[in-house]
């Protein structure tokens, strides 16, 4: 009989007492005490199983859960004698920062004192019977919401000297979600002010603690040692792309199969596959998101379980008001094809603006990407990472982002779509001009995040007079691509800026649909008058430059070919098209 599934545990005590679905993970405990590192920083994606891992890593170790062993029954760990004599033989200090999510530092810095508080009152204790003298008891006290910061950053530090002296052993800490708050702090603007909070207590906590056995932090992200980790040289960091780790977080395909096999699901093997593998960690390709998977044997249902279980903000922020060039790469990557990046795993937030491919950095390491292939050039000392949209169930995310961007005007956006396989030019000039005077601006970078300059790293000294419609426009092929990607192929030819820029649109059914091209140009007013002369210039490039012969060459004929030229001013824009007849 399939065991019951429950959706959304994330406490280990609670899954094996209640007997719910679970894949054994415990092989994580014995290779992370066998590894000797002493900080070890785990990034994975939000949803793989983190919180539950440091749980269970809590529940072997805690001399809170000494004689627990009906826990670890039956589990891969529980198998040596020596790691049943290791269960319950530790303090241990577990805290999370998943919920650290406010828009101010003062509110951040007041959140984590609630959390720091509550942790003592654990150990409350230890200021009775604990050997603590007058100072440190009044050291106790004083750990409350409203403790200035030099407190806060020393709690850590403080109550493993108190456990430690008190149960006789160092301690073990292990701190969930660490970059949380940063990510927050960045999108907010009190990045720098928390940065010198985080190290200070990282600092004292992880470094200079004599009172520390080991310690493990777990967060989607590798914060760049920069910033905050510049003391921490006893830092282990695993990444999506180390080979530590590769199979105790994310389900394999094994564990997957032999799931669907309990829950009757045997026959749905492929399409399981086709949505939600695609995860890869250092060598260990075909790995899975729980989340995605626990929902599916919850519902049998395809879905997009794990991409709608948290916001995508940040990402999809940093896409949409990003250059010309990201939105291109999002277009091949949309196409199912992949991209070559040179990149660094470190996330500088505070760089997300400035530098080039840090973008992609992010995207890697929160999943949404997987890099199929990573090369280092030992001449130039790079290393490349081949990038690629993770499985259907990201592409499908990465598609309601692009249709998002023009939400506000929806049925306007839908109505210009319509217009365009009509060939009805008034109407596609009507509601063209809607939809730039409705959403134009929101391509722009600092609308909702409040940058100063452009996200993706392009050159910032570009004239925004073309920076910003050549946003919007290679945003709107991207949503020509997702809403048309049942009729047509859209390729487009990018060899440079605003003034080089057309679209193809390949029917895929020629019978039915027209092939069209489409060429965008911005109003040049030392050799144009009006936007009728820049659609005209538009209409002559694709006449001069033959663009309709990559469609003739695939059987369609010229009269089933429509030429659009697009002009534009500012948010004004004029379509203009040539009659067949005239060529």
């Amino acid at each position: 009989m399939a065991r019951t599934v429950g959706v959304g545990y994330q406490d280990f005590a609670r899954i094996r007492e209640r007997a719910v679905f679970y894949v054994d993970k415990t092989n994580f405990i014995r290779e992370w005490w066998e590894g000797k590192d002493e900080v070890t920083l785990i990034a994975r994606p939000r949803r793989f199983g983190k919180t539950l891992n440091l749980s269970m890593v809590e529940k072997f170790f805690s001399v809170q859960y000494e004689g627990r062993e009906d826990l670890f029954q039956g589990l891969a760990v529980w198998e040596s004698e020596e790691y049943r004599k290791l269960q319950g033989s530790y303090p241990v200090i577990s805290l999370s920062f998943a919920n650290v999510k406010e828009k101010s530092y003062a509110a951040t810095i007041r959140r984590i004192n609630q959390i720091l508080t509550n942790l003592y009152s654990v150990y409350r204790f230890l200021a009775g019977d604990g050997g603590l003298d007058n100072r440190e008891r009044r050291f106790f006290d004083s750990v409350d919401v409203d403790m200035d910061e030099s407190t806060a950053t020393m709690a850590i530090h403080q109550l493993s000297s108190y456990l430690s002296r008190y149960y006789g052993k160092k301690v073990i800490i292990l701190l969930d979600e660490y970059d949380t708050p940063m990510q927050e702090a960045y999108v907010n603007g009190h990045w720098d002010e928390l940065v010198s909070f985080t190290r200070s207590m990282f600092n004292s906590s992880f470094k200079t603690n004599p009172y520390l056995e080991r310690a493990i932090m777990t967060g989607i992200t590798r914060v760049t040692k920069e910033s905050i980790f510049s003391d921490l040289n006893n830092l282990r960091v695993v990444t999506t792309t180390s080979e530590k780790y590769m199979d105790c977080f994310g389900f394999t395909e094994e564990e997957v199969f032999a799931a669907l096999d309990e829950f009757g699901f045997s026959d749905r093997k492929q399409e399981v596959k086709r949505w939600y593998d695609g995860f890869i960690f250092g060598s260990c390709t075909d790995i899975y998101n729980p989340w995605s998977i626990i929902n599916y044997l919850s519902t049998g249902k395809l879905g997009s379980y794990w991409a709608n279980s948290s916001s995508s903000r940040l990402a999809g922020e940093l896409i949409r008001e990003g250059s010309k060039e990201m939105k291109q790469l999002m277009e091949d990557l949309l196409s199912d094809k992949t991209i070559v990046m040179e990149i660094d795993e470190q996330i500088v937030y505070d760089q997300l603006k400035t530098k080039r491919n840090a973008v992609w950095s992010l995207l890697l390491a929160s999943g949404y990407l997987k890099a199929v292939n990573v090369e280092f050039t030992e001449q130039e000392g790079r290393t490349y990472y081949e990038l690629q949209l993770t499985n259907k169930e990201v592409k499908v995310m990465f598609e309601a982002m692009v249709r998002d961007w023009f939400s506000e005007t929806e049925g306007t956006y839908n109505d210009f779509i319509k217009a365009m396989l009509l060939d009805d030019m008034d109407a596609m000039n009507e509601y063209m001009n809607r939809v730039t005077m409705t959403v134009f601006s929101y391509f722009h970078p600092s609308v909702s995040l409040k940058l100063p300059v452009d996200v993706s790293g392009a050159d910032t000294g570009k004239d925004s007079s073309q920076e910003e419609p050549e946003r919007f426009y290679h945003g709107f092929v991207l949503g020509l691509m997702v809403e048309l990607s049942n009729r047509y192929i859209l390729t487009s030819n990018r060899e440079s800026g605003f003034g080089r820029y057309d679209v193809m649109l390949e029917p895929l059914d020629p019978e039915k649909d027209a092939g069209i091209i489409m060429e965008f140009k911005v109003f040049q007013p030392r050799k144009e008058t009006c936007l009728e002369d820049t659609v005209e210039a538009a209409l002559k490039q694709i006449e001069e430059k033959k663009y309709r012969a990559a469609l003739m060459m695939r059987g369609l004929p010229k009269e089933r070919i429509r030429m659009y030229g697009f002009g534009f001013r500012g948010k004004q824009v004029l379509i203009g098209n040539r009659d067949q007849s005239d060529i």
